[in-house]
């Protein structure tokens, strides 16, 4: 290319960064124009102090441009913004004199002032990732009060804590075996305590602070991701007070279960891909054939009038309870080895179905995380599928018992009807293989 080309390619491409910046900058000034506007709304006795919204940010996001492009020092810029921060100083003065400690407008004010070096030195879409963050900020305010209300102060000590073990502890941990008794590393153990907890800590925040008045059904869903068992039996105990039987509330104890398909089909995308191809049609199938039994059988029941259910449970994160579930977890790695290396298939088939009747959790994670010489893929894959029938089995047993033949004899029936399946498919696949 000759010279001019690349001097011509060099201004279009400045043109189109000078462009988008502005773009940005503009839209970004209307989007906090509309968070003034709404929050007047909401508080029209405080008076609202604001340096501008679209022209102001406009302005800013090209005077970072200009001074960026005019000095590749950065001594203009960097002139440019202790100009800017001595003036929002001054700003921020007298919003407090005024009784507003808001430094909203500030700070959005400088991540602004960026966009010109964000286009010159990253590629567009870092630009548009902190447009998008700085409009979901703005926007996110009415769901951000009501989460900062109800939030409980020590879900976010035990969170922090968890993260500790999960971000800082994980990665020291071996990865190699430390015991002949044991067929995963530390480090594999460690994970899978993270894993199940990370996914039951999402069903247990989105039930208790983000949908905690949603209907049954939703409950059912939510609650399958937390414990299918544990929501079964909490459901099953309130409709025994019931006069009648509600099908909500059974809607909701058969949405869990075809949750937990789900649950254990993520698991193993997430611990050990390798058995997606024997899970994948059986795990699936029976998930959406349950879900849409609970869904239809949802339809037909009245609107609630109180559909607020507190699971009973724990914070997943807690430190007692994930050190229990990996001690659970190392037993029945240990108790699944030894039964594999005794009785074989029959013995793991029958294993899989007793740990059905207990939180099959620590079962299904052994067999993901551990190297079992002796079996097959298709033979851990049959194990964990008839765990899902056993556990299915156990519910109706609570659902019968907790709830009332009368309230929940149907719902007891279409679980021992599900759980009977899913332990024939398991059979079957077990069959093939001997």
């Amino acid at each position: 290319m000759t010279e001019q080309s690349l001097i011509a390619e060099a201004m279009s491409q400045i043109w189109f960064q000078f462009v988008l910046v502005a773009i940005f900058g503009f839209l970004t000034g209307l989007e906090f124009r509309e968070y003034i506007l709404l929050r007047s709304k909401e508080r029209p006795e405080i008076p609202s102090i604001s340096l501008g919204a679209t022209r102001t940010f406009t302005f800013i996001a090209v005077l970072g441009f200009v001074l960026y492009l005019l000095d590749p020092e950065l001594q203009l810029y960097l002139a440019g913004l202790l100009g800017l921060t001595l003036f929002f100083a001054l700003f921020y003065y007298q919003k407090l004199r005024s009784g507003q400690p808001g430094l909203l407008q500030p700070l959005i004010s400088l991540v602004v002032y960026t966009y010109g070096p964000a286009i010159m030195l990253q590629p567009p879409w870092f630009l548009v990732l902190l447009f998008v963050t700085i409009v979901f900020i703005l926007s996110a305010r009415p769901f951000t009060q009501q989460l900062t209300r109800n939030l409980e102060p020590q879900e976010i000590s035990t969170l922090a804590k968890f993260l500790l073990l999960s971000g800082v502890i994980l990665p020291l941990l071996p990865n190699h075996s430390i015991s002949s008794y044991i067929p995963a590393t530390p480090f594999k153990i460690w994970l899978a305590v993270v894993v199940i907890s990370a996914i039951s800590y999402a069903g247990y925040i989105l039930k208790k602070y983000l949908l905690k008045r949603q209907g049954y059904l939703v409950t059912g869903l939510l609650g399958g991701l937390y414990s299918s068992t544990a929501t079964t039996v909490v459901l099953a105990r309130k409709s025994r007070l019931l006069e009648h039987p509600d099908a909500a509330l059974n809607a909701g104890i058969l949405a869990a279960s075809g949750i937990m398909y789900l649950r254990l089909l993520a698991l193993i995308a997430i611990m050990n891909t390798n058995l997606i191809p024997h899970t994948y049609i059986p795990l699936m199938l029976f998930s959406i054939t349950t879900i849409a039994g609970a869904i239809l059988i949802d339809r037909k029941a009245p609107d609630a009038a109180d559909t607020t259910t507190d699971l009973g449970r724990s914070n997943p994160l807690e430190l007692g309870i994930a050190l229990l579930f990996a001690i659970l977890f190392v037993v029945m790695m240990i108790i699944t080895q030894q039964v594999i290396n005794h009785f074989g298939q029959t013995g793991l088939n029958l294993l899989s179905f007793g740990v059905g009747f207990t939180d099959i959790d620590p079962f299904v994670l052994s067999i993901l995380s551990g190297h079992y010489q002796a079996t097959s893929l298709q033979q851990l894959s049959a194990a964990i599928i008839i765990a899902a029938g056993s556990n299915n089995l156990l519910k109706a047993v609570y659902a019968a018992t907790l709830g009332g033949f009368r309230n929940s004899g149907r719902i007891a029936a279409y679980l021992l009807i599900l759980g009977l399946g899913t332990i024939g498919y398991g059979l079957t696949m077990s069959a093939v293989i001997l």
